[in-house]
């Protein structure tokens, strides 16, 4: 049982450590930082100036990290931090940003 509990934690900090990897990701993550709390995909994506599609993708490697949530409203989709992540498996991360 603990070492499927072990393995399955690996398993976690692996997609984490992926998403984390790249500097357009690590600037959305600072962004939502310093904004403190959920914004719309798209200003994100036009304050890194990034095609739209590039954006989906980075935003779903995120989301799928566990790093960030997406809500859905209307024709807008707003992403946050899922602050709890950060704080159980990178403590602290979010302030050397």
């Amino acid at each position: 049982m603990e070492k499927n509990l072990e393995q399955n934690q690996y398993e976690v900090l692996t997609k984490i450590f992926r998403a984390l990897s790249d500097k357009t990701r690590l600037e959305i993550i600072k962004i939502l930082r310093d904004k403190g709390g959920e914004m719309n995909c798209g200003e994100i994506g036009e304050r890194i100036n990034i095609p739209k599609s590039t954006a989906s993708y980075h935003f779903r490697t995120l989301r799928e990290a566990g790093l960030t949530r997406t809500r859905k409203e209307s024709l807008n989709i707003y992403v946050s931090l899922r602050e709890e992540t950060f704080e159980k498996y990178l403590p602290n991360f979010l302030d050397t940003l």
